[in-house]
Order: C-alpha cells, then sequence, then structure tokens
C-alpha cells in the first residue's frame, strides 16, 4: 500500500516523453498511480509507457500540441474513461525563448512561449478542475521555473510566462481550497534535461543574463526535481496549497 495516498489515482503528466516529465511519470507509477503521458513527441511519450508496464505499472500515452483545445480534452477524457477520473494534473510542459530581451522579442517568439508555457497549463486545469470537484478532492502540480522568481534567468517571454504560471497556481489554490482541490508548483534551477536553447550570443538579452548565472549552484537531476512534484501531489502534502517550491540548490536564496 502507497504511503502517499497516490495508489490506484488517475494522474496526468505533461510533457511526459523525457526529462522532468518522464521522471514524475515514473515515480508516480511506482507509487501506484494510473498515468496519462501526454507530450508532443509520439515516440518519447511510448518509450516512456512501455518503461511504466515493463515494470508493472500502468499508462497510456496521448500525443499531441496541448495548447489546443481538442488534444486537451483528448488528455482529460482519456484519464477519465479509462482509469475514472482526475485526482492529479501535472502541468510540465514547456519551451524555452531565445533569451530575447524586451525590445527584441519577436511575436512569433512571445506567442509560442506564452501559448506553450502558460495558456496550455490554463486549459488543462480548467478542463480537470470539473472531474477534481465532482470528486471532492485533486491535486495540481505546476513546472514554474527560477524565471518565475527574478527576472535575470530567462528572456522576457519564458520570464513572463512563467510568472504567470505562478499566478495561475495561486489563483487557483485560492479559488478551490474549500473544495478539497490544492495548486502547488516547483521553481527548478538548472537541470539536466533536453530543454532547448537557442540564444544569439550577440544579442542583448544573452549578454545580460548570462552576467546574473554565476549563482546558478549545482544542477540538479530530473528525478530531484520529480521527487517534489510527487510530494505535493501527495497525501504527505495535503496542507500544503499555494507554495512555490524552488528546487534549485539554494540559488532563488542566493
Amino acid at each position: 500500500m502507497s504511503s502517499t495516498g497516490l495508489e490506484n489515482s488517475s494522474v496526468i503528466v505533461t510533457g511526459a516523453g523525457s526529462g522532468i516529465g518522464r521522471a514524475a511519470a515514473l515515480r508516480f507509477a511506482e507509487e501506484g498511480a494510473k498515468v496519462v503521458v501526454a507530450d508532443l513527441n509520439v515516440d518519447g511519450a511510448k518509450a516512456v509507457v512501455e518503461e511504466i508496464q515493463a515494470a508493472g505499472g500502468t499508462a497510456v500515452a496521448v500525443v499531441g500540441d496541448l495548447s489546443e483545445q481538442a488534444v486537451v480534452d483528448e488528455v482529460v477524457s482519456t484519464a477519465v474513461e479509462t482509469f475514472g477520473g482526475v485526482d492529479v494534473l501535472v502541468n510540465n510542459a514547456g519551451i524555452m525563448d531565445r533569451m530575447s530581451a524586451t525590445a527584441d522579442v519577436t511575436d512569433a517568439e512571445w506567442e509560442s512561449v506564452i501559448r506553450v508555457n502558460l495558456t496550455a497549463p490554463f486549459m488543462l486545469t480548467r478542463a480537470a478542475l470539473p472531474h477534481m470537484l465532482a470528486k471532492g478532492k485533486g491535486a495540481i502540480v505546476n513546472t514554474a521555473s527560477e524565471a518565475a522568481l527574478r527576472g535575470s534567468a530567462a528572456g522576457t517571454a519564458y520570464t513572463a510566462s512563467k510568472h504567470g504560471v505562478v499566478g495561475l497556481t495561486k489563483s487557483v489554490a485560492v479559488m478551490y481550497r474549500n473544495s478539497g482541490i490544492r495548486a502547488n508548483a516547483i521553481a527548478p534551477g538548472g537541470t539536466q534535461t533536453n530543454l532547448v536553447v537557442t540564444p544569439d550570443p550577440r544579442a542583448h538579452g544573452p549578454a545580460v543574463v548570462g552576467a546574473h548565472m554565476h549563482n546558478i549552484g549545482r544542477i540538479s537531476t530530473a528525478d530531484e526535481q520529480a521527487a517534489v512534484i510527487v510530494f505535493l501531489a501527495s497525501d504527505a502534502a495535503s496542507n500544503v496549497n499555494g507554495t512555490i517550491v524552488p528546487v534549485d540548490n539554494g540559488w532563488a536564496a542566493s
């Protein structure tokens, strides 16, 4: 019997085909949860499902762009129809910007980053909430960022998107705390993942951001981030709501 209270729970993890999302999906499965592995990458999503199943766990993949309503609906309906509801939603999928300063941000960069990093978590949360409310309980864990806590860890678009994730997390926590719903977020520092950054080294933004990166500290593993995600979703965190937890080896404290 799982001590986390996650056994037989229905868990959605986005961006679960690699990195922090993959590590979280594997940890939830180890706790006995049934996992919807949502990702844009079909090969990555299927590989994680196969890994979970090979270890004796239960998982199913949903592939698509999570900023599209049809994909959001498919993710949530899969959890409901296959696993009986939505007990935990982990909004982890995200993309980086080019470290662009405000004057250099293109419409395409802004709209892409905001759409994936902020609009998609909002849409998934909106879609999952009615099912959580029907059960009278649920846990939402968002992946924010060190860039959600300061203005010097990424470009304008990414920084704004992750500050928005913090606001979304806190709003949901307050709005639904009397309905049994908890919402929290992690704020990862430097982490070993396949998240790609393609800055223009001659541009203003990357030069400024680079000058502030000396306090970053030790780079974490994806599993270290996933451990905190699973904790926040578990019964062990039953009175933790509306918090943003830096998982950054003290970078936010420097």
